[in-house]
C-alpha cells in the first residue's frame, strides 16, 4: 500500500541538522544489543491470563524475530504490507512488530477492547493483510471475532491465533519452524529492510470526525522522541522497564516494547493489570521505571501501603493521561519511594513535555512538564497570535516526533506550512515555559487514559428509537480522571434508561469502555439561539450536582 506521510520529507533536512533524526531503525538498534550483550535479559513477558512467564535473551530475541519474519513472508507479506495485531501486552506482540520490521512491513497494534464495529472499520482502511489474536483473552473469542469479519475485508489472506494450536496458529505458521535455517532466509531477511523515513507504525486514534485516524510514523519520528525521553529521565541499559499500559496504545508501544530495544535495557510486560502482581514483579525483577495513567498509580501505591512490602528498586513512575491529584503525588511518593513525573503527549508525537526527575513534587500536580528536547510549544489565541503567560489558548506542537500524517487523510493533518500542528487541546504555560493542559477543544474524553470518541457513541445512540437528543460530557473522577455522562431528551411517550442505554450500544457492538457510566434524562438541554448545545452547561449541572 502506498502511504501518504506527507509531513516527514518537507522537515528531512532541518532535523537531521539539528541532530534529532538519527536514521538508525529498530534493526539497528536490536543489532547493537545482540553485538554487546547477547545473553543479556531482554524480555520477561508475564501472561496472567495464562499464567505464563517467558524470558529472552537479546540473542533469543533477534532469533525469534528473524523466524518470525520469515514465516510472515511465507504467508506472502512484503515491504509495504500492514499486518495487524489485537494482542495484549506479551512476547508475540514484541515479536511481531521486530519481525515486520525485518520485512519493511507496517505494524498495526489495535487494542484487545474493540469490538466488530470499530475492528472493521480499521481492518479496512488499514488494508491489513494478516491479522494475529488470541483465541481468547479475558473471556473473549477475539479469533472466533475476527473470522465472522472475514468476509468483509478483501485484502485479510490470514488470520493467525496466538496461543492457538491449531493449523492457523502463531506456533504452526510463524515462531515453530526453523524459517531462519531456510536456505532462502538470509535473502528474505535483508532484501527489503526499511529505511528511517518508511512508515513502520500504523495506529489508530480516536478523534471527533466519527472515524478513528490512522496515525503513521517513521523510525526516525518515533526514536526522536525516545532518545530525548530516555535521556530526560536518565533512564539507560541497566535499567528495568515494567510495561504494563497496553502496548497497543502509543505509550505502551514506544516506551515499553521501543525504548527497552535503544536502550538495550530488560523490558518487563503485564498482559492485565493487577497491581499486587505488578508490585511483586517490580521487586523480583529489580524494575527501576514504569508509566501509566492516573489509575495506575494509585493502585500501586494502595496496594504497597496496604502490604507493606516495599518496591526499592522502582526510581521513577512517569504518570500521564490525566492530572495527578496533589494528594496522590504525595501518597505515592511515600509509598513507592519513586520520583512521580508527570507527562503529557499524543499518539500523533509521543510525549510532548514532561517534568524533571530533579523538580521538586507539587510540579507533578500543578503542571504536565515542559517540552522535551526537539519540540517547541506555542499558545495561541483564535487569530494564531501567541497569548501571554498564564491565558489560556490553543496548544500548537512542532516537534521532532511529530507524525507523518493521517493515512487517507491529509486533510486532516492539521499542520500549518511552518509544522506547527494544531492538538486540539487548551492550555496554558507558566514563566518557567510549564505547560498545564485546561482543557480540550476537540470532542474527546479520556478515561483512564484512554480516548473515548464522542460523536461516534452520540451517533450511535441517536439511532434509538426512544432519543430525540444526546450529549456526552465528561465528569471527573478520581480514578480514571474522567467518565462519561450522557444527556438524553426522550421522544415524546418514550422512557429511556441506563439499562436500555447500555444494552443498545452493546448491540451495536461498541467497546464496552466507550459506554457511558451515567445518565442523565432531561425534557431539554441548553442550547445556543443557533440550536448547538451548550456542553459546558451540562459540565457545570455534574460539578454542581456533585458539591
Amino acid at each position: 500500500m502506498d502511504f501518504d506521510a506527507v509531513l516527514i520529507a518537507p522537515r528531512r533536512a532541518a532535523s537531521i541538522a539539528a541532530g534529532h533524526w538519527h536514521d538508525r531503525t529498530i534493526n539497528d538498534y536490536l543489532a547493537a544489543c545482540v553485538r554487546n550483550r547477547p545473553d543479556a535479559p531482554a524480555l520477561t513477558a508475564l501472561s496472567l491470563d495464562r499464567q505464563h512467564v517467558t524470558r529472552f535473551s537479546w540473542q533469543q530475541l533477534a532469533r525469534m524475530a528473524d523466524r518470525v519474519a520469515v514465516g510472515l513472508a511465507r504467508l506472502g507479506i512484503v515491504a509495504g504490507d500492514v499486518v495487524s495485531c489485537q494482542l495484549p501486552n506479551g512476547w508475540h506482540l514484541s515479536v511481531l512488530y521486530l519481525a515486520c520490521a525485518r520485512l519493511g512491513a507496517v505494524f498495526n497494534p489495535v487494542m484487545p477492547i474493540f469490538r466488530e464495529r470499530e475492528l472493521s472499520f480499521m481492518l479496512a482502511h488499514a488494508q491489513s493483510k494478516v491479522v494475529v489474536a488470541p483465541e481468547v483473552f479475558r473471556g473473549f473469542g477475539h479469533a472466533r471475532m475476527l473470522r465472522g469479519l472475514r468476509d468483509a475485508l478483501p485484502a485479510l489472506r490470514h488470520i493467525v491465533v496466538a496461543d492457538g494450536d491449531g493449523d492457523d496458529s502463531f506456533e504452526a505458521l510463524l515462531s515453530g519452524p526453523r524459517w531462519e535455517e531456510a536456505p532462502d532466509a538470509a535473502t528474505i531477511l535483508l532484501r527489503s529492510r526499511p529505511g528511517p523515513d518508511d512508515v513502520t507504525q500504523l495506529i489508530y486514534t480516536s478523534g471527533t470526525t466519527g472515524e478513528p485516524k490512522g496515525v503513521m510514523h517513521t523510525a526516525n519520528t518515533l526514536f526522536s522522541n525516545i532518545v530525548a525521553y530516555a535521556g530526560r529521565l536518565h533512564l539507560g541499559g541497566d535499567d528495568v522497564v515494567l510495561m504494563a499500559s497496553p502496548m497497543a496504545h502509543q505509550t505502551g508501544f514506544m516506551y515499553g516494547l521501543l525504548m527497552p530495544v535503544v536502550l538495550g535495557a530488560h523490558a518487563v510486560l503485564q498482559d492485565i493489570w493487577d497491581p499486587a502482581r505488578a508490585a511483586a514483579l517490580i521487586r523480583d525483577e529489580g524494575v527501576t521505571f514504569t508509566m501509566g495513567s492516573t489509575p495506575f498509580l494509585t493502585d500501586l501505591a494502595r496496594v504497597v501501603t496496604e502490604s507493606g512490602a516495599l518496591v526499592p528498586s522502582l526510581r521513577i513512575f512517569l504518570c500521564a493521561g490525566a492530572p495527578i491529584p496533589g494528594a496522590l503525588v504525595e501518597q505515592a511518593r511515600q509509598a513507592l519511594g519513586a520520583k512521580i513525573v508527570s507527562a503529557w503527549g499524543m499518539t500523533e508525537n509521543g510525549a510532548v513535555t514532561t517534568t524533571l526527575p530533579e523538580d521538586g513534587d507539587e510540579r507533578a500536580s500543578t503542571t504536565d512538564g515542559c517540552p522535551l528536547p526537539g519540540v517547541e510549544i506555542r499558545i495561541v489565541d483564535g487569530a494564531d497570535e501567541d497569548v501571554p503567560v498564564g491565558v489560556t489558548g490553543r496548544l500548537l506542537v512542532r516537534a521532532c516526533s511529530n507524525f507523518g500524517g493521517y493515512l487517507k487523510r491529509p486533510h486532516l493533518n492539521g499542520t500549518d506550512a511552518a509544522g506547527w500542528f494544531d492538538t486540539g487541546d487548551l492550555a496554558r504555560c507558566d514563566a518557567r515555559g510549564y505547560l498545564r493542559i485546561a482543557g480540550r477543544s476537540k470532542d474527546v474524553i479520556i478515561r483512564g487514559g484512554e480516548n473515548i470518541p464522542v460523536l461516534e457513541v452520540e451517533t450511535l445512540l441517536y439511532r434509538h428509537p426512544a432519543v430525540a437528543q444526546v450529549a456526552i460530557v465528561a465528569y471527573p473522577d478520581a480514578r480514571p480522571g474522567e467518565r462519561a455522562c450522557a444527556f438524553v431528551v426522550p421522544r415524546p411517550g418514550h422512557a429511556f434508561d441506563m439499562d436500555g442505554m447500555v444494552d443498545w450500544l452493546r448491540q451495536q457492538k461498541m467497546a464496552l469502555q466507550y459506554i457511558p457510566e451515567r445518565l442523565v434524562v432531561r425534557q431539554a438541554l441548553p442550547s445556543t439561539p443557533a440550536g448547538k448545545v451548550q456542553k459546558f452547561r451540562l459540565r457545570e449541572m455534574l460539578v454542581g450536582e456533585s458539591a
